[in-house]
């Protein structure tokens, strides 16, 4: 069968997202033609383009006038002239561009440049420690956040680079709004994403169409493109699966969604996605489908002829045949070195093992598949993976998407790419486990790793207790210690505003963070705003959290993230500004010999932890000491 495989937009655009490579991997050793697309990149290539630059020009709103816009207008001929080199210089293709960028003479230089000025007159501020060439992708990634205001600002709202009509399908319990929004006039995005799909199905002629729906982000996107190619194709079976459908759709009753998909599928897609195969060749009936929705006599009909027990996973190598890995371009957003490993460089995005290992945490989706079934790859599968991987994409650079890399799983997969003598840069995800120890950090270094990220969360004791993280903050300590002595990057998830979250837990959960900062243990964080999502052990048992669930009717589309009223009372709005701008000036190496007060509007309580409490975990002796720290609010 001819499959297309499509991420529609947006997600982001220096790499692949991996969903259709690892389907495609599946398919094809099934002996399926597979073509898999990235409608994200098409779309973002289209706008970045003189002929995409002449239509935003045109398709401006009257009226709207934004500092973005009114530059933009000013300057337009020089963004005509000059997108389509900053594109291929951020694409890896004309390197010497960079001194010219660098001159800021060569850009047109909007809003978003007015911060920068003042961030190079500041030896505190890391963009400094730019090289050239960095500082050259900082200036054009700042170049094209201008267009992305301008197109948000005066053309659609709802676009944004990484993301298109989030706000419509977010935890969106009907299906109204985007119905109203697919109604609606088009706008020059929808009008660029219909014609990509209009060219998909002239030019390839598929027989089945899948959609990863990863996040909210991109399902507007997808029911656009899917009624465009149903326009020209009606029969066209359409298949749509992912993280989306995963968490928000599991309680679909709505029909309307199947004006666009024949099916919607569950979990791992892989068996799914098979058996649906086999019931359009007329192998199975359709009764015999797993995990699938369908609509049936005007009712959304779920299906599922699971194994019992489910079936490990498919040990298969992804596949990157037909993406255009030399059309994905590079950005450095923010001069943080961890930020930028997210945005800047193509990583081939693999997975040592399904589910996470540890699957406990109070406010974590363990009820799904995805997390609570847990099963390790074969170091020997993966090191095929990685090899295969670098012979189809020329990269040697990884991303391992796990939920949390299990610490034997990268003992084990260090000591054979060490033996080997494979050489590859490598980062993923991690619990603060004890089991990675300095000895197994300094392994993993030697293996190629260059950067974790890792859930610290609501950084006391007593809260990680109480969400059941299985580590305390001594052992935190003592782990990030270990990692950024092996010479890797450490990036730490934090969280605020849960359950029983006091004022002064928050206080002492930032002088925390700034004690790591200070020690050299961690080199970003961002803190997240708590939210209860209902496949969580939060949301399962409220009463022994402290919460109330708030009724609300019955949502008949989606359904995640859920309000409910805590019985502690905390201003966490206020609280979760100070927390960001002290947080910024620590990722700058600035503030951190300042009062925490002084990042508060309002007075906090003073932190109860020790102003030693990293050291005492035995860690600041062996952390580098902070030069030039100055005091910036």
């Amino acid at each position: 069968m001819r499959i297309l495989l499509i991420t529609p937009p947006m997600v982001q655009i220096n790499a692949p997202y991996p969903a259709t490579a690892f389907l495609a991997g599946i398919l094809e050793r099934e002996g399926h033609e597979v073509l898999q697309v990235d409608a994200s990149l098409m779309l973002a290539l289209r706008l970045f383009s003189s002929p995409g630059i002449a239509s935003i020009r045109k398709a401006l709103s009257t009226g709207i006038r934004s500092s973005s816009v009114r530059h933009f207008l000013k300057h337009s001929r020089d963004y005509a002239g000059t997108i389509e080199p900053v594109i291929r210089f951020l694409q890896g293709h004309t390197p010497s561009l960079s001194k010219r960028i660098i001159s800021r003479k060569y850009l047109p230089e909007g809003p978003r440049f007015a911060p920068l000025d003042q961030s190079l007159s500041d030896d505190s501020q890391s963009i400094n420690h730019l090289s050239r060439h960095d500082l050259a992708i900082h200036l054009a990634s700042l170049y094209l956040d201008d267009l992305t205001d301008v197109i948000h600002d005066g053309v659609d709202p709802r676009f944004e680079l990484a993301r298109y009509g989030e706000k419509l399908a977010a935890s969106a319990p009907t299906f109204d709004a985007i119905a109203r929004a697919l109604r609606r006039k088009q706008t020059l995005v929808d009008q660029l994403i219909e014609m990509i799909a209009f060219g998909l199905i002239r030019d390839h002629k598929p027989e089945l169409v899948g959609f990863t729906l990863p996040f909210p982000g991109n399902v507007y996107g997808a029911l656009r493109m899917a009624r465009a190619m149903k326009l020209v194709e009606p029969s066209l079976p359409v298949v749509m699966g992912g993280g989306y459908v995963n968490t928000e759709l599991r309680n679909l009753s709505d029909p309307r969604i199947f004006n666009y998909a024949d099916y919607l599928t569950l979990d791992e897609g892989k068996l799914p996605l098979l058996r649906i195969i086999d019931h359009l060749s007329d192998l199975i009936p359709a009764g015999k489908l797993v995990r699938t929705f369908i609509r049936k006599s005007g009712r959304v009909r779920y299906i599922d002829n699971s194994p019992c027990p489910p079936p490990r996973p498919f040990f298969i190598a992804p596949s990157f045949t037909g993406l255009p890995l030399n059309h994905y371009f590079s950005m450095i957003e923010s001069p943080n070195p961890m930020h930028r490993i997210w945005s800047c460089g193509q990583w081939n995005k693999l997975m040592l093992a399904h589910g996470c290992y540890w699957h406990r945490c109070a406010f974590c989706d363990t009820r799904l598949d995805y997390i609570q079934r847990y099963a390790a790859t074969p170091v020997a599968a993966i090191i095929d993976q990685i090899e295969k991987a670098i012979r189809e994409t020329a990269k040697t650079g990884f991303h391992f998407i796990d939920e949390a890399l299990p610490p034997a799983l990268c003992r084990a997969l260090s000591t054979e790419l060490i033996a080997r003598k494979i050489r590859i840069s490598w980062w993923g995800n991690v619990r603060f486990d004890r089991a990675f120890t300095p000895d197994l950090a300094s392994l993993m270094a030697k293996a190629g790793c260059i950067a974790v990220t890792g859930g610290l969360e609501a950084a006391t004791n007593r809260l990680l207790s109480f969400l059941d993280k299985g580590f305390t903050l001594e052992q935190a300590a003592r782990v990030t210690r270990a990692f950024s002595n092996a010479g890797i990057l450490v990036h730490a998830y934090l969280m605020y505003g849960c359950p029983s979250q006091t004022e002064q837990d928050t206080v002492d959960s930032l002088e925390f963070v700034r004690q790591l900062f200070e020690a050299g243990n961690i080199h970003s964080a961002y803190w997240h705003r708590f939210a209860l999502t209902i496949h969580s052990p939060i949301f399962q048992d409220p009463a022994r959290y402290g919460i109330r669930l708030v009724k609300q009717s019955k949502p008949t589309f989606a359904c995640n993230e859920v309000p409910y009223v805590d019985s502690i009372t905390c201003d966490h709005n206020a609280m979760g500004r100070g927390l960001r701008k002290s947080l910024y000036n620590y990722m700058q190496h600035a503030g951190l010999d300042m009062e925490l007060q002084a990042w508060f509007d309002t007075p906090i309580p003073s932190p109860t932890l020790s102003t030693d409490h990293v050291s005492v975990a035995g860690m600041l002796h062996e952390a580098p000491k902070m030069n030039n720290v100055r005091r910036n609010s």
